[in-house]
């Protein structure tokens, strides 16, 4: 088949050899007009080519993927199968942890305990009212099964920048704190500790998962289990849950 373009050209030039033919002497005495004659080009061009001919397909063109779909889709395998692995653990009890002096802590020595899991930092602006109120609350319930267990934490602020040993003495000088502090760790990111990966997977914030700041605080049953989850402002003291879980007035 020819295109449009194609037969239009081959019509000007059969009207371009007509004018001149006509012209020509000896055409006068002819009694029919002479006849058009396409050039060897020109019949190439006429001669319809056979399909066995035409340049066989080739393979459909594949189109790409979306931008960073292999990312996003190995990102969300290495994601559950990390969920996978915390949902494996059934309590706290499962876990171990450092102390203050680099010792493993098997929190399964706890059992039949109510905790309170805070993340502590000497620098920020709620840390007297935080640390004094934690001091509080111990004295008052540690004889009833309470334990507060208190992990250093430099992700917010830079609030906590001092080494075991100096986190240790200004919680216990200045604030005079008898409960716990462990080593300090990440409580968010790729290296935070796998305990607060559990607590954080149990218990989500109003705003995610993730700690959102100095003193959050997680409340955990007798049997390890995660009973809820305060935000950084709220009181020690105003955490009622202790005292049902503790079963005392």
């Amino acid at each position: 088949m020819l295109c449009s373009s194609t037969k239009a050209l081959l019509l000007r030039c059969r009207n371009l050899r007509a004018p001149l033919a006509s012209s020509s002497p000896s055409s006068s005495a002819l009694p029919f007009p002479i006849p058009f004659s396409p050039s060897v080009a020109e019949q190439t061009l006429l001669s319809p080519r056979p399909i066995s001919s035409l340049p066989a397909p080739g393979p459909p063109i594949k189109p790409p993927p979306p931008f960073g779909c292999r990312s996003f889709v190995s990102r969300d395998r290495r994601s559950s199968r990390a969920m996978a692995s915390q949902s494996s653990k059934g309590s706290i009890y499962d876990f171990t942890v450092k102390d203050a002096r680099g010792n493993d802590v098997d929190l399964g020595s706890y059992k039949g305990k109510v905790l309170l899991i805070v993340n502590v930092a000497s620098q920020c602006g709620l840390t007297n009212s935080n640390y004094t109120e934690l001091s509080q609350v111990y004295e008052k319930y540690k004889n009833q099964g309470l334990e507060i267990l208190a992990f250093p934490c430099n992700q917010f602020g830079a609030q906590e920048p001092g080494t075991n040993e100096q986190i240790v003495e200004f919680a216990c000088t200045r604030f005079k704190a008898e409960y716990p502090i462990f080593d300090k760790v990440d409580v968010n990111g790729e290296n935070a500790d796998p305990l607060y990966k559990f607590l954080k997977s149990s218990k989500g914030g109003l705003f995610g998962d993730n700690i959102k700041w100095n003193f959050s605080k997680f409340l955990i049953d007798k049997e390890g289990n995660v009973v809820d989850r305060y935000a950084p402002t709220t009181s020690p003291l105003s955490i009622e849950d202790i005292k049902k879980l503790l079963g005392v007035a």
